[in-house]
């Protein structure tokens, strides 16, 4: 018995924000939408190159926003290149974001919040563009 890799992440909300959220992650991240089977809730599945990563699906029916539940979720991260297009476009989004440098590796990343408030992670390597 053994876990072989992380699969998907989801994020659940309705139709709206869903769409809000849909937009972001594929104008801001740099993920796109794909094959998704024909379930009986509406979604996307995003995916980073032939990946699905990312799963948003609708929250029922009189769903007008997320449950105020409280969790453990800080952020999901992401393996990227290209950081000063990624800051480029953050900024010109008007999206809040914060830089750091992990130490020893001299990996950096990029911390903002999606639409909803989950943090959003972009790692990018020493050194690296």
């Amino acid at each position: 018995m053994a876990t072989l890799a992380f699969a998907h992440y989801n994020l659940r909300a309705p139709r709206a924000l869903l769409d809000d959220l849909r937009d972001f992650y594929c104008d801001v991240v740099g993920l796109h939408v794909g094959a998704r089977p024909p379930f009986r809730s509406f979604g996307y599945w995003l995916y980073a190159g032939e990946q699905d990563v990312l799963h948003l699906s609708e929250a029922g029916p009189g769903a007008t926003a997320p449950d105020p539940i409280a969790t453990t979720f800080d952020h999901a991260a992401f393996r990227c290149s290209g950081r000063a297009g990624f800051e480029r476009k953050l900024a010109q989004r008007g999206v809040p974001f914060r830089v750091a440098e992990v130490p020893l590796t001299g990996m950096v990343q990029l911390f903002f919040h999606d639409p909803a408030g989950n943090g959003v992670e972009l790692n990018f390597a020493a050194g690296g563009d």
